[in-house]
Parts: C-alpha cells; structure tokens; sequence
C-alpha cells in the first residue's frame, strides 16, 4: 500500500493540509486487512476485481448487495468467499418457490408441556445472510426481509428482536428474463445498497478457470482475516473521511437528474418512469467513502463517485415504456447523465 503523503487536491483544499495528512494515515493504519482479503479471494475467485471490490464496500458500509448474473459465474462462491474471511456468524438461505416467510424469519411453536407459544428464529439472526437466487421464491417470501434490511430487527407475533450486528445481506438473482424468476418488489430492491451485474470472464480469464478448475476438485481452505472488531473500527475511520461540498453537491445532482432530467439539460424525461430515491444520495455518499477507504485515501474524489454511480443507481432508475421499445434500459439513461453532468 503507498504511505506517501500527497498535497490535497482542489476540492479537498477547504481542508486543512494537516487534516488530510492525519486522515490519510489513519485510513492507511485501519485498511490494513484490505490487501490480505483481496489476496485470499483471489485464490478462489478469479477475476471479478470490479465484484471483490464492491462486496469490500459494502462490508465497510454495513449496506446490502444484490448480484446479478447467469448461473455459473461464481456469485454464490463469491459470496461464500467472503464471509468465511470475516468472523463473524454466517447463514444461507436457498430461495426456491415452496419457500415460506417462517423458513427465513422464524416462528412461535404451541409448547404442549408448558401451554404457551415460545418462539423459534429463524436463520436471518446471523452476522451475514447469504440468499441464494432470492428471486426464486415469489413476493410473499421476498418481502419477510425487508424489516430485517431496513430496520436490522424481526418481528414474530407480538415480540420483536434486534438482530446481530453487523448484519448484512448477500443475495444473488437470476437475469428475469430466465424461467422461474419473479421480479423483487420496489421496495424491497431499493434497500440494497448496490446491484451489481456480473459478465462473462474475458478469455484470459476463462483459461485461468480452467486451469484451477480443471485440475482439482476442492477449493483452497482460505482463512480469516479481520474479525467483527476490526470491522467496526474501519467503518468508523471511513465514516470520518473528508467529502468536500463539491463533491456533495455533485452527488446530489445525479441524483436529481434521474428525476428531472431537464433541469440539467438532459432529454430523458419521457424514457424515466421514477427517479432514485433520496437512499441513493445516502448510499453514493458512504459508498464513496468506502470507495476512498479501500484505495488508502483520507478523502473521496469525484472519480469514486463516478466509479460506484451505475451499482448504487441501475436498480433504483426504472424506465417507462417507450424506453423498453427503443432498447433502453435504466443502465443507458444513468451512463448519460454521468456523461453529461460536469464533473467537479
């Protein structure tokens, strides 16, 4: 990792200099363990820097992530991978349609011998969730989530827990467009922090698969490397990380442009049916930090903002009709307001 300290740059200068020194170094002492996890996910999963990087900000962000692919592109394993890295309490949940809300949050059971309801929880009280092909299972199951995602609590009749904390949910879905999906509900979907799609692996890189997987039939045994301590300490120093009100601002303006693209000179208006909601401008901005917190850096840069806009963004944009009949989707309207919009 570099420790040079380098000058502030223009719009981190309201700042003192001393300031972005101090940050910059307790960025440096608490990322220490960033390197390592990145080394210890790439014996596995090969590739996917982009996906490594984003599941490391919402780690730091304690945010939730959805990834989306085609099966077969090591969404699961990543998943997997990463929480057997951290120590802390983990638990997968295998969506499928006969699934029932009780399966994910738990239940109250009839105790004959003492005549009363005690109530069994479920497997959502863990550190870290993993929800295998979320959308697998219809609405109805999908939704027993959402207090879990929103609130970090779970109600079961009249008692309500708090859940552990950290508490993080992984999910992976299938494209919709593949049978025996069922679309996640709005609300639902808008509390994930970041939608991440994953692509096929350049040919390079399907070659190296090839050599790993090729010639063994068990994965390298990874061993953990930051605990759930170390896990709170980082998120504090990223939360102190310096954001300058440029930067602000400019996070602000994408996010307004997806709902009144004409303000800003874009022609989008008839291909936007709803804009994102004010939990993208909260998500760019800690994500951002986390983004600079990763590379080592005391301060965000409009380039980390630009870096994280399509995740934090594509699955809270929807288009209207006439998109979908011109072939554009959510991901087209938000690449040109970041085209557009005059970067800081």
């Amino acid at each position: 990792m570099n420790t040079t300290q380098t000058a502030a740059p223009s719009f981190a200068r309201p700042l003192e200099e001393s300031g972005i020194q101090a940050l910059n170094h307790a960025v440096q002492n608490a990322s220490g363990w960033v390197h390592p996890l990145r080394s210890e996910m790439a014996r596995i999963i090969i590739g996917q820097n982009e996906l490594v990087d984003r599941l490391l900000v919402a780690l730091l962000v304690n945010g939730h992530v959805l990834l989306e692919g085609v099966p077969g592109l090591a969404k699961t394993l990543a998943l997997k991978s990463l929480a057997s890295l951290v120590h802390a309490d983990f638990k997968r949940l295998q969506f499928t349609p006969d699934m029932l809300p009780a399966d994910i949050v738990g239940t109250e059971i009839f105790n004959p011998r003492d005549t009363r309801f005690e109530v069994k929880r479920g497997p959502v009280f863990a550190n870290f969730i993993l929800a295998d092909e979320i959308n697998r299972a219809p609405a109805k199951v999908q939704s027993a989530l959402l207090e879990a995602m929103q609130e970090k609590q779970v109600t079961i009749g009249d008692h309500t827990f708090p859940l552990p904390q950290p508490f993080m949910v992984m999910a992976t879905q299938n494209p919709l467009d593949q049978e025996g999906t069922y679309p996640l509900p709005e609300a639902q979907i808008d509390r994930f922090m970041l939608k991440v799609v994953i692509d096929y692996p350049s040919i390079e890189e399907e070659r190296a698969i090839l050599e790993f997987a090729g010639t063994t039939d068990e994965l390298p045994q990874l061993n953990s490397v930051i605990g759930l301590e170390e896990i709170v300490i980082s998120r504090r120093v990223a939360n102190a990380i310096y954001m300058d009100d440029k930067v602000k601002d400019y996070i602000v303006r994408m996010v307004y442009a997806t709902r009144e693209p004409e303000r800003f000179d874009l022609d989008l208006g008839s291909y936007i049916r709803t804009g994102a909601s004010p939990r993208a401008t909260i998500g760019l901005t800690l994500a951002g930090k986390a983004q600079a917190f990763i590379n080592g850096r005391g301060y965000v840069t409009p380039q980390d903002i630009k870096t994280l806009a399509m995740d934090v963004l594509r699955h809270r944009v929807s288009v209207t009709y006439e998109a979908e009949a011109e072939g554009l989707t959510s991901e087209h309207v938000i690449a040109k307001i970041l085209d557009t919009l005059p970067v800081p």
